[in-house]
């Protein structure tokens, strides 16, 4: 399961579609409707907040928004928008997600890989704001 901390704009298609299904299982999670990834590393940081369903709900939005964009037909009624206090993430945590992202892209989607190669600021999900520090302690590496 990854659910990036980077926009979902930097995705390309397959990477979107992966997203809103792992996301989706996220919730399923989070309400207690599996069994499996209950103590998964990358659902820590929704569980911190006062309101983790609140949270993965309006995280699923913006995955959603970001689809809507590139006229994908995912399921409006899967989720329900917060408006939210923003989640801090760390700069460290996003760029390790984005050089994980191109590594990736660099096999499947070459010329997404090719354009966002020399990016120098990256925006992270909508749900996220930037602070200082190093890679994030729930991370695995």
């Amino acid at each position: 399961m990854r659910l990036w901390s980077i926009h979902p704009r930097y995705l390309d298609g397959q990477g979107l579609v992966a997203l809103w299904r792992e996301s989706l299982l996220a919730k399923k999670v989070l309400e207690n409707k599996t069994k499996g990834y209950g103590n998964h590393p990358q659902l820590l940081r929704f569980k911190l907040t006062d309101s983790p369903l609140k949270y993965i709900n309006t995280y699923l939005y913006y995955i959603y928004k970001e689809a809507e964009k590139r006229n994908y037909n995912f399921d409006k009624s899967k989720f329900k928008y917060y408006k939210l206090k923003k989640i801090p993430i760390t700069s460290g945590q996003l760029n390790y997600e984005f050089l994980h992202l191109l590594k990736k892209l660099k096999k499947r989607n070459y010329f997404l890989y090719k354009t966002l190669q020399n990016t120098k600021k990256l925006k992270p999900h909508p749900l996220f704001k930037i602070i200082k520090g190093y890679i994030e302690y729930w991370e695995k590496i």
